[in-house]
Parts: structure tokens; sequence; C-alpha cells
């Protein structure tokens, strides 16, 4: 064999091989603080799967069985010794989080965070964020219920020290500007109801329910409220979408929900990793999916996306 067509064999076998590693699938590892039993975050995922089959590459989604910090940093940490090409994330708890996240951006991994954490994400070293202001989107929603005549209402908290959920709290009494207080209870709708009604009967002037998620909270805040026999005078908000807080808005049971697209969280930050790994591109800024105020004249339309796990 000649000099000349040895080197063309190699370069051959050189170009054949990079192409093979070219041709292996990206994985991107997402982590949330979202439950099993929350249908908020099902959404999420289902957009993480959607992305994950349009752009060709393997994702691994992880989340803790409760609201536990701890349990969500070693899931981080699990996920970067297998040294994926991007990591998503949730960041409820900055302190807590925040040196698991770290720890990925050292190992020069790019990690985008989704849903919140919003004020935290370029400080621990993430591109970016895909998510929404929830202090303004709080503020917005208080400001339109006491637009509506709202004037004594209570914020129902389902996971108190998740710093979204307690902007949103903070910006809806902010723009409620009246009197307020934050309902702490947990993720089981059963707990939520029996809270939501013992606050009402426990004060017959609170006239609005703020709740922080449809599934979770709305939907058995309005249970409470007809419990009570006072939903006809009270003013129910929610933060993101189920088919059935969405079909109580069309009847004129529910005023509003705030909608942050969170199909986008999970859809959105697998495609821009994804083309990242492939390309070295990614957008230059934050990706605000919301806030979006879903009335009755909106809720329809949504309602059926919502009930197929996307809206």
């Amino acid at each position: 064999m000649t000099f000349a067509r040895q080197l063309v064999r190699c370069a051959f076998a050189a170009a054949l091989s990079a192409a093979c590693a070219w041709g292996q699938a990206q994985t991107i590892a997402v982590v949330t603080h979202g439950q099993a039993n929350d249908a908020f975050w099902s959404v999420v995922k289902n957009g993480v799967e959607a992305a994950a089959k349009d752009a060709g590459v393997k994702v691994s989604y992880r989340a803790p069985e409760s609201f536990d910090m701890v349990a969500m940093s070693r899931l981080i940490d699990a996920a970067v010794n297998q040294k994926p090409d991007g990591l998503v994330v949730s960041l409820p708890d900055a302190s807590a989080l925040g040196p698991a996240i770290e720890r990925a951006v050292k190992a020069g991994i790019p990690v985008i965070t989704i849903n919140s954490g919003l004020e935290f994400s370029r400080k621990l070293g993430a591109v970016l964020h895909v998510g929404q202001s929830e202090y303004d989107a709080g503020k917005s929603a208080g400001e339109k219920l006491k637009s509506m005549g709202g004037k004594n209402g209570i914020c129902v908290n389902q996971e108190v020290g998740n710093v979204a959920l307690d902007l949103r709290c903070k910006g809806f009494a902010d723009g409620f500007a009246g009197k307020s207080k934050v309902l702490p209870t947990g993720n089981d709708p059963a707990e939520v109801r029996a809270k939501v009604k013992a606050a009402l009967d426990s004060d017959a002037s609170i006239d609005t329910i703020m709740v922080l998620g449809a599934a979770t909270s709305g939907d058995p805040s309005l249970a409470a409220a007809k419990d009570t026999g006072r939903s006809a005078k009270l003013l129910i908000a929610a933060f993101d979408l189920s088919a059935g807080f969405l079909k109580a808005i069309a009847a004129k049971e529910a005023a509003f929900t705030i909608d942050q697209q969170q199909f986008l969280q999970g859809y959105l930050p697998v495609s821009f990793l994804a083309l990242h790994a492939k390309y070295g591109v990614m957008p230059a800024g934050n990706v605000p999916s919301g806030p979006n105020l879903i009335t009755a004249d909106k809720a329809a339309q949504a309602i059926d996306l919502s009930a197929k796990g996307i809206r």
C-alpha cells in the first residue's frame, strides 16, 4: 500500500469515527421537585418527553417522592455523575440546591433552570431560565381580584418554603392591598379542602381565595367553598390549569387562573440543550413562559388540551 493510499484510508477511518460519535444520541438529565400526585408536573414531563422525541435525544427524568430538598440535591448529584450533555433543574430553594447546581456547572455541564428560582439562576451559573416571574404574576392576580371587589383574602400555599410559591403569595398580598393571610396546607386534596373550609368557617368576612395550584388546591378549594354554602359570594382564582378548574371558570364558579404554560418549561430546555450539544447554540437570555390570564372567555378552548396533558 502506497503512503498516499494509506493516508486516504486513515483519513476515511477518522471521518467515519467522527460520524459515529456525532450519531450518538445526546443525553439530557432533568431533575424537578414535582411530586407524582401533582398534575402540573405531569404536563412538564410530557413536554420533556415530547422534546426528547422531536430532538432525538435521550432524557432521564427524576423527582423526589415528596418536597424534599436534601433528596433532590442527591438526585442532581446522581445525574451529574452520569455526565449528561445538559441538565434541566427546577430551583425552589437556592440555598439547599445551589451547591449541587454549582457542582454541575463546575463539571462543565450546561444547566437550564425551570419553573422556580429565576432570581438565583444566573448567580449559580445556569445559562438561562424558562418560567415566569412569580412575584409579578402574584401581584397581577392580586390587582385583578381587588378590581373585582375582593377585600379579605387567603393565599392557599401547598408548599410553604418553595420560593416560587412564597413569592406568589407575597405578590398577591401586595397587589391585593387589602386584608390577606397565607393558609399553609400540604398536597393532599382532602387536607386542602378541610383547611380552606375551616378558614372560611372561622372568618365570615373572607371573600377571596387565591390558590397556587389549580389541580392540587384549586379543585379542593372550590369544593370547600360549596361545603360552606358561600361559593356564590366568593372570588376564587388559581395558578396553573386543570380541566376541573377550567370548567369552573367557564361556568363562572371561579374568577380566573394564571397559566405559566408548563409544557414549555419541559419542552424548551431539552430542545435548547440538544441544540447546544449538537451545534453549540443557545438563546442569549431567559424565556418567559407566562403569566397568561385565563378567564371565562378563554377557558373552554384550554379544557381539551388540559385534559390531554398539554395545558
